[in-house]
């Protein structure tokens, strides 16, 4: 199985937060719903999104972005436009919910607001909770990915659109497995680009000597490796391989093995409830202690203590 795979594979959307917004400028919405990722698409008109540090970052009709969370951020007609309206995640639809309510002329209710028609669609949709969704693939994103018109969404995306208005039985789980796909193809194809500052696992050709040895340790991180047995198992001698992976990696195989078994405990410890000392020996460490020791260095943090600081989790 290749990372990118690995780190998707988990994820699944569960009743997310998939909505229309439709709006006549000037408009500007801030985004506070602590979603871990949300993707955007305007499906008329054009767009700013301005992330909490950085520029801001232009989507047109087509155009399929990838916001990271929790922090807010917003979406405008201008980045100069102040945000109008704050949507969380118990209130994507405040204003056509009430609407509903007081027996007022109002569309199908995933679709914000009471007009008909407008200068801009904006077409979001947010993962409730992590829902599978690891620190590790977290950490190779930036704030904002975008992925233009023209790079393979737009058969998705009319199908989002079209079922987004449906209002049938069933829709909110075909909504769910939608926002997933388009989540997959959307990252594939970001990280495919050539300029894209892509993470290592990914950028490294696997039929490459680093590939190869990148490889060998993601697909079994618990395994005693040793520069000399990763060396054999690649076919190369033990000077080679360090000195070609710390050139294409950044860091010497042991460092980025232990930095990886690091992120991968702390994945499991999100997003299972096994023990501490069982998700130990999964990630390669002899007990409870040598993880926690490990797990301090580099996170400052005992896994325990991170365990507990997590919304719905509980210390082992």
């Amino acid at each position: 199985m290749d990372t990118l795979t690995d780190l998707l594979e988990g994820v699944q959307a569960r009743a997310a937060l998939i909505h229309r917004s439709i709006m006549t400028s000037p408009w500007s919405l801030r985004f506070a719903s602590g979603a871990p990722l949300t993707l955007l698409t305007m499906l008329e008109g054009q767009a700013w999104i301005i992330p909490p540090d950085g520029e801001a970052v232009a989507i047109g009709p087509g155009d399929v972005a990838v916001v990271r969370g929790p922090a807010s951020y917003t979406v405008a007609d201008d980045p100069a436009t102040p945000p109008q309206h704050v949507i969380t995640s118990a209130s994507y639809c405040a204003a056509t919910a009430r609407a509903i309510e007081d027996r007022e002329p109002a569309m199908d209710p995933r679709s914000c607001g009471i007009a008909e028609s407008g200068s801009a669609v904006l077409l979001s949709g947010a993962y409730q909770g992590r829902a599978g969704i690891s620190d590790r693939l977290l950490n190779a994103l930036p704030d904002v990915v975008v992925v233009t018109d023209d790079e393979g969404c737009s058969p998705l995306l009319t199908l989002v659109a079209a079922e987004v208005v449906r209002n049938r039985p069933g829709q909110q789980a075909v909504l769910d497995r939608l926002l997933d796909l388009l989540l997959v193809t959307t990252l594939r194809a970001w990280f495919d680009r050539a300029q894209t500052h892509a993470p290592v696992w990914y950028r490294v050709k696997d039929d490459s000597i680093v590939g190869t040895a990148l490889r060998l340790i993601h697909g079994n991180p618990a395994h005693p490796w040793t520069v000399e047995n990763l060396a054999a198992k690649v076919g190369v001698s033990r000077a080679a391989l360090a000195r070609r992976f710390t050139v294409e990696v950044g860091e010497p195989p042991i460092t980025y093995l232990a930095n990886w078994r690091i992120a991968l405990a702390a994945d499991l410890l999100r997003n299972t409830e096994a023990t501490v000392g069982s998700i130990a020996h999964k990630v390669g460490y002899s007990g409870t202690f040598a993880l926690s020791v490990a797990f301090k260095r580099r996170l400052g943090t005992a896994p325990s203590r991170y365990r507990a600081t997590l919304p719905g989790q509980r210390s082992s």
